[in-house]
């Protein structure tokens, strides 16, 4: 009995880290692939019924967190704003703070009437209240089917799960417990443990260098158990779509902003996109060179300034 529980908890526990790591985070608040709205709402049900609150409250301080990252405006910052409020002081926050707009930075989900419902046009203690509410009532409806033994363990397994993000917030941006594999200017890094438990979002420095990719375990050891899932989904036809990060093309690219901002001599870039898109297209393939477009704007800028 006690082997079937652990194996239950097990079940719970990646049904609901997946619905944060491919619902919440790769789908909805970075659009690093594109699928039909039943398998969407298929993978943001048990992110949300893993108290994560609604799906434009969480994408609209996570889009956030990547523009701002590690200044006051980002919402939870351990350089900017301290451990405790990056842990879960900001969880306390009764309403957007005035640089948070999701009808500016979440469009899209705004535009979606469910999550429109669940975010509660911003009144977000009502929208949490809501939420746990949800939590409790599907934890109810497996008491009644199976048992007060499989509800806890659902609970507990919400629980668990709940942790992480928040932990990841914090742990994954003190530089002393990880490592990076890019040189980003952020206090950003990998740590291998939340890499696990996470299912693939503690190679926290690699998604920092990029964010739109679905992938975020970049090298042999980084294991991405969320990467493995899209990939199966691609295969059995799922996914139309998939943004994928190159691991060379983002070292150099890392290396030359570093030295940009610390005004060092320039380093060659490649040419090669940063995001490869795999499917969405007649070809089969399009791509995505955020970088280039980036530094297309510089070069118009200095162009500019010489004439």
């Amino acid at each position: 009995m006690v082997i079937e529980y652990i194996l239950l908890f097990a079940i719970f526990y990646t049904w609901h880290a997946m619905g944060i790591t491919i619902g919440y985070h790769r789908l909805l608040s970075h659009r690093s692939f594109s699928c039909s709205k039943a398998v969407e709402y298929f993978w943001v049900l048990p992110g949300f019924l893993a108290f994560e609150g609604s799906p434009i409250w969480w994408a609209t301080i996570h889009r956030a967190h990547h523009k701002w990252v590690e200044t006051p405006l980002d919402p939870h910052s351990p350089r900017a704003l301290g451990l405790k409020y990056a842990f879960t002081g900001w969880l306390a926050e009764k309403e957007y703070a005035p640089h948070l707009d999701p009808y500016k930075q979440c469009k899209d989900l705004v535009a979606d009437p469910i999550y429109r419902f669940l975010d509660f046009n911003g009144r977000l203690p009502l929208g949490h209240a809501m939420g746990f509410a949800c939590c409790f009532a599907f934890r109810l409806i497996l008491w009644a089917l199976f048992g007060w033994q499989v509800a806890l363990i659902s609970l507990l397994a919400g629980a668990s799960v709940l942790a992480i993000p928040l932990m990841l917030n914090v742990v994954c941006h003190l530089p002393k417990y990880g490592y990076k594999n890019y040189a980003l200017a952020d206090d950003s890094v990998n740590v291998w443990w939340v890499g696990l438990l996470a299912m693939g979002e503690g190679w926290h420095n690699n998604h920092h260098a990029a964010p739109g990719s679905a992938r975020t375990g970049m090298l042999p050891h980084e294991f991405d158990a969320t990467w493995l899932m899209l990939k199966f989904m691609k295969k059995i036809g799922l996914i139309t779509r998939m943004n994928v990060a190159d691991h060379d093309v983002l070292l150099a690219r890392a290396a030359a902003e570093l030295a940009k901002q610390n005004n060092m001599s320039p380093v060659e870039v490649p040419a090669a996109p940063v995001l490869v898109t795999i499917g969405g297209g007649k070809s089969g393939g399009r791509v995505r060179d955020f970088g280039a477009k980036r530094a297309a704007v510089r070069k118009r800028r200095e162009l500019s300034k010489q004439s």
